[in-house]
Order: structure tokens, then sequence, then C-alpha cells
């Protein structure tokens, strides 16, 4: 039977971690299991990280892994993974910043061929220059070590983070980054690795036990039952230190929730919930008191040290987070400045001329003295030079123990990969029945039925939990409803009842349209959550869209629902049953391609403010062209398209069509026929006398009671002859899946989540 397995691997010893590495240990009062057997490592490793903790009175918890064997047996740690990264250089256009009598001058200069230090150099124009933002980076990263790149702001650490885990365009990015010697693929690195942006994006009413569920449920295999996906968010909360906040929700501006800290370590949670090698933080301890800091960067030692690469980028780290790390690149400009273990950091700027003072923090010395030079007329080229010629007098003396090792064993990085997995790695859903074949892990841990699934009951999870969101969205229908069925109540069969629908049914149709801006900002709240999501094929983008437009139908019925209970039979519109689950069915239509298009909209538009503008705008031009205002034979020919454009004409000549099919019902009879013309304010005896005039002008009877205008007559008068109502009502429903694909390519093109 499968079961949760404590391992703590610990790194090799150095002078830069803590003090209870010093202390001696009496191996000798082991008990083992087996009398007379030799205690194994992982005995021996336990009994360091027990008396680590009698010693230093630490109580996190050790980085636990989830043995999804049968047996449930410890074995070996997996090969070690070396990520090196070589001559890293990536730049960027900028536009010049510029007024008129400088673009005249410089204009003058280049016509005139002055050879000036503003002349144009290659690749770059009159209004733009080329800034470098990485400039020949090289090093690497092992497992069981944390590698900090430290520099003040704008020195380029999250551009080389950002390099290292593939979020920059190919062709924009020059250099090498490695595995164990071998070229990372994209679609390899995705299933083995995760990155933790700067800014925590969660959903805020869910309770940090269910953000770590759902996180397993996407990214853990799906081989793995329930129970044993309950197994490995328990031990990722003692892990993270988040006991006693796991039935808390994370929060927002409007909900008290966890604390920042506490927020920060789920953020990381719901990225190494399936144990992956390399590890990507972009300043994880921002915003952070020096307590919660450390808490942050004491999970991510545990983290590496359980066979993890772990890098981060860190803005000044403090003197206790400063013996957690392993590894440190200092960067100036987008130059590495130094590349080194801290406890090198001394000996470094004592050779280059600069010794630490004694009691001064090395990193805060280092990073004073780098904005120092920066200030200089020389700049950091001094010190770049020193470190190069620093870093050629180092690699003469040592190789690469771990690329060396990995070489001695013969392994492929795919088989080291295997290997790692085999020994309860969880990276890309990937179990040891996969393992052992050499053939890529799994692009997805899950089916897309099985994404559909977690996204909906998430979605559902989330907005259960903030009602108020689909109450004043019910509540504006409702009061919508309650107005139109108050000012238009039970309209009589006159030409004034006549004209009176037609403005009902415009303004009823646009209205569905118009509350469903409120989709808006649901997706664009979302945006970042799914781009970081996605980005390690947490889920596919298809399951995204269907679970979407599903969780959204439940509510738009109830709304549809709604609507027509309150409008229909108050109005007195026609049809008897039959016609009111027609006018349900095109008012969900509605609300299903208004929502739609807004959906659309929000993954096009990056701001809700400009979102909003845009589909009050594009909706108003909707109404416009309807057929409402001006009937479909009288708008101009270069209008036209726009005509069969328009969301809201399918919907508006389908309730017409519902309500005027009837063709014996009569709207005009007799002397009606003067209602809407200056002869309708005479008395009625004269408007007979003329009907009687009229009649035998035509040679034909008319009476007070003869049917002059049925429904098709106004129909036919409002140019709506073209489609029937079932086909108006299916068209609506297409716009809406339309929309709904069109949703799915913006997300395609749009949320790459890569710089250019």
């Amino acid at each position: 039977m499968s079961r949760a397995v404590a391992e703590n691997s610990v790194s090799p010893v150095s002078d830069n971690n803590f003090p209870f590495f010093t202390h001696s240990m009496e191996l000798n009062d082991l008990s083992y299991e087996t009398p007379g057997a030799s205690p194994t490592l992982g005995q021996l490793l336990k009994r360091v990280g027990d008396v680590r903790k009698e010693e230093t009175g630490d109580e996190t918890p050790v980085h636990q892994i989830l043995d999804v064997s049968e047996t449930g047996s410890v074995e070996p740690r997996s090969l070690p993974f070396v990520l090196s990264f070589n001559n890293l250089t990536y730049s960027v256009k900028v536009r010049r910043r510029m007024g008129l009598p400088g673009i005249f001058r410089r204009h003058r200069q280049h016509r005139l061929g002055a050879a000036t230090a503003t002349d144009l150099v290659p690749g770059e124009s009159l209004f733009s220059k080329t800034k470098t933002l990485l400039n020949d980076i090289s090093g690497e990263a092992r497992d069981g070590e944390i590698m900090a790149v430290l520099g003040a702001s704008g020195s380029g650490k999250s551009t080389l983070i950002d390099a290292l885990a593939n979020r920059i365009a190919k062709g924009s990015l020059k250099g090498t980054i490695t595995l164990n010697g071998e070229v990372l693929e994209s679609r390899m690195l995705k299933v083995i690795s995760a990155y933790v942006m700067q800014d925590d994006l969660l959903f805020p009413m869910l309770t940090v036990e269910e953000t770590l569920m759902f996180a397993a449920e996407f990214r853990l295999p799906r081989a793995l039952s329930k129970s044993k996906k309950k197994m490995r968010v328990q031990a990722l909360i003692d892990q993270l230190g988040l006991r006693n906040a796991a039935k808390t929700v994370i929060g927002d501006e409007g909900h008290r929730g966890v604390s920042g800290g506490e927020r920060r370590r789920v953020s990381i949670g719901i990225d190494i919930i399936h144990d992956p090698i390399i590890l990507f933080l972009d300043e994880p301890t921002s915003g952070l008191d020096s307590t919660s800091a450390y808490m942050v960067v004491k999970v991510l030692q545990r983290i590496a040290q359980s066979g993890s690469i772990v890098m981060m980028s860190i803005h000044q780290p403090s003197y206790r987070i400063l013996g957690l790390l392993d590894r440190m690149i200092f960067l100036s400009r987008g130059q590495t400045v130094y590349s080194g273990s801290p406890m090198s950091l001394p000996l470094f700027f004592a050779e280059f001329g600069h010794p630490i003072p004694e009691h001064e923090n090395r990193t805060e010395f280092a990073l004073d003295l780098i904005r120092e030079l920066e200030g200089s007329p020389g700049g950091t080229k001094s010190l770049v030079e020193f470190n190069k010629s620093w870093q050629q007098m180092k690699h003469t003396r040592s190789t690469s123990v771990h690329v060396v090792e990995s070489n001695q064993q013969g392994l492929s990085l795919k088989e080291a990969i295997s290997a790692s997995i085999s020994r309860g790695k969880l990276v890309s859903g990937a179990t040891k029945n996969d393992a052992s074949s050499t053939s890529m892990v799994p692009a997805f841990a899950n089916p897309f039925w099985i994404e559909i699934a977690v996204l909906s009951k998430r979605s559902i999870t989330n907005s259960r939990r903030m009602p108020e969101l689909f109450g004043i969205r019910l509540g504006a229908v409702l009061v919508t409803g309650f107005i139109l069925a108050t000012m238009f109540w039970h309209l009589d069969n006159s030409p004034k009842g006549v004209q009176e629908r037609l403005g009902f049914f415009a303004f009823a149709m646009s209205t569905t349209f118009y509350t469903c801006a409120d989709a808006l900002p649901v997706f664009l709240q979302e945006r970042y959550i799914f781009m970081r999501e996605t980005s390690h094929n947490a889920y596919r983008r298809s399951s995204y869209v269907l679970s979407h437009a599903l969780v959204a139908l439940p509510s738009l019925i109830f709304l549809s629902l709604a609507f027509s209970a309150t409008t229909f039979w108050a109005v007195g519109l026609d049809g008897g049953v039959s016609g009111f689950l027609f006018y349900l069915g095109i008012i969900f239509a509605s609300f299903w391609a208004g929502s739609s298009f807004v959906t659309f909209l929000s993954g096009v538009v990056p701001h809700v403010m400009l979102g909003y503008t845009i589909v009050v705008a594009i909706l108003a031009y909707f109404l416009l062209f309807s057929g409402f205002f001006i009937s479909r034979d009288r708008i101009p020919a270069y209008w036209i398209w726009f005509h069969y454009l328009s969301l809201i004409k399918y919907p508006y000549e389908a309730v017409l069509l519902n309500e005027f099919e009837d063709p014996v019902k009569c709207f005009v009879r007799g002397v009606q026929i003067f209602d809407n013309t200056p002869l309708g304010a005479v008395p009625t005896s004269v408007k007979a006398k003329l009907l009687e005039t009229l009649s035998s002008t035509l040679g034909m009877r008319i009476t007070s009671s003869t049917c002059l205008t049925t429904g098709s007559d106004i129909l036919e008068q409002q140019g709506i002859t073209d489609l029937s109502k079932w086909s108006c009502l299916w068209i609506t429903v297409a716009w809406g899946f339309l929309f709904r694909i069109l949703f799915y390519f913006s997300l395609l093109v749009g949320s790459k989540n890569k710089r250019q």
C-alpha cells in the first residue's frame, strides 16, 4: 500500500550553512530495525535532522515526497542535476526620449555626416535605440542548492529568471541553457519546472487547503487516488508551515484572509505541488517582514534539499537569509559582477581592493559598492573584468562534480528525469509506470474532461462564496423587468400598442446584452492566474474556455427565466405557453451571445475601464443597426453589412416574429387607420365619414370592424421577411459559440506570457 515518505536530503556541508551543521554527533546511539545492520544513508540523514531540530528549535517540517509505488520502500536519491547557462544576452528596443529640437539637430548632424557620439549604430533608428538587459551572463545551478540573483532595481534580476524559465521568445535571447549538458526543450522544461511570480495571484474566496487541493488535481497524475492527493496536500501544508491557516480563505481587499507571508507560501505551494525538478521564483520575499521572508526562504531550502534546483531573485537578503543561500550572482546593468558562494564574498572583495568590514552585512556592502561604482565615470567595468579573471582562476582548479558523476553513469537527460520520477518526483503527472520509458512524459497530467470538471468546481466554489455578485446582477434584471412590466402594462392591439410593442422589444433585447457587461472583469481578474497556470501546462486553454462557458450557463438560465416571467404576461405578449417558451429561449440565447461577446472582449482588452467603454459603444452600434430605428430597406447600402453583424438584430426579429406571426390577428381596424396621422385627433364621427369616402373611392366597403393591418403586414413594414423565428434563434446561439471560439484564439495568441 502506498504511503507518504518523509525524506530529508541534506546538501553537502559548507561553511555558509547554519551552525547546527558544525555540531558533532554520536552515531553509536542509533538503533536499527535489523540487529547488526549498518545504518542506511536515509537513517543517518534523519538523525542529522532530528539533532538539528533539538539544538536549534527549528520546527519547519521537512520536505515530503509522495511515494507512488506499491512497496513504499525508500530508494536512493536520483542523480544530480546541473542547470548551466552560458553567454546569455538579451536586448530590447526602446523609444528615444527626445523633443523636436533634438530630433532636428540629430537629423541635421546625420545629413551633414558629422561624426559625433550621437551617431546611429546598426539596428537603431532615429526614434528607437537598443538597450541590453542581459550581457553575456553565465553560471550554473545545482540540485540541493539555492541560487540567488541579486542586484539593484533594473539590474536584470527578473530578466535572468525569465530567460532561464523560458519566458523570453527564442529569437530574442542569445546563448545556451542546458540541463546536465543537454539543451532543454521548451516542452520538457514546462513539465519539470515551476515558476513563482512576484505577485500572489490566488482566488480570494478559496481556503489555503482548497487552493492547494485544486493545484494537486491539476498537476498530480490521474493515476493517483483522491486520498493520495490529499496526503500530498496535507504534507505540503505542514512543509509550508500553514497548518494553522489551512481552513482560512486567502482573502482580498474586501475579505479578511491569511497574512502576506502565508499568501506567499501558498503561491509557492501551488507551484511545487508536483515536486518539480527546477523551481524559479521572482523575488519571493518582496513586501514581507524579515521573519516572514526568512520562513519563505527556509521552505525553499527544504525544497532544494529534496533534490530540486531552486533559483530566485532577491533584492536585499538579511543576514539570516544569507546563511541559507548556496550560490549568488550579483548583476549590474545586465552584467555579472560576482558569481559564487556567499562565503567567498569577503575574499573576492578583499582581492578587489575593497575588503568587507568585519561586522557589516556582506550583501549590503556589495550592493552599496556596486551602486557607488555605477555612479562613477568608469562604471562597474573594473569589477566585471575582475570577476571574469577570478572565475577563470576558480575553474582551472576544479570542474563540476555533478556533470562528471552524470557522465560516469552514462545516462541521458530523459533517463535521469525518469530515474528521478521513479524515486518520488511527480513532475508532469508522471508515475513509476511511465518513468521507465525514456519517451517524453505527458504534457498534461489529466485528460481534458477532468480539467473541465476541476476548473468548473473551482469557479463554482469561488463564486458561491461571493453571492453578492450574482445577487446584484439578478437584482438589476428584476428591476429592469419590473420597470418594463409596469411601463408597458397589458398593451392593447391598437396601432399605438404596436408601436409600444416595438419599443419594448428593442429595449428588452438591448438590455439583455448590456446586463452581460459584468462578465468583463471576470477573466480580467483571472488573466494572470490563467497565464501562470497554463505556462506550465496545468491545463489546456480549450479546457478553460469550455469550463468558463459551462459555469456561466446556470446563471444565464436563471436570469432568463426571471426576466421572461416578469415581463411576458405583464406586458400582454401573444403566443400562450408555446409563445412564452420561445420568448424564454430567445432571451436565454441573447444572454448567451452577450456573455460570449463580452468574454471575448475580455480576452482582447487588457483593462476593465477600456473594456467597458468598448462594450457600451459596440452594443450601441448594434442597437442602431438592429432595424428598430431604421428598417432594413432604408439603411444605406454602405452600412448594410453592419446590419447583418448586429447581435441585437436576430433576437429582435425573433421576438417580433413570435409576436406577430398569427395571420388572423388584427392590429388596425376601421377608423384606427387614422390613429398615427394628423387626423387622429379629429372626432370619431368625422373619421367614419372619411372612411366612407375612402371606401367609395377604392370601390370596397371598409367599416369600423374591417381589419386593415395584420401581424404579417407589420412584419413586412419592418422589413422582417428573410428569416423565420427559429432561424433567428439558432443564429443568435451560433453567435455565442463563435465568440467562445474567438475567445479561445485570443487566449492562444495573447496569453503567451513571454517577453519579445
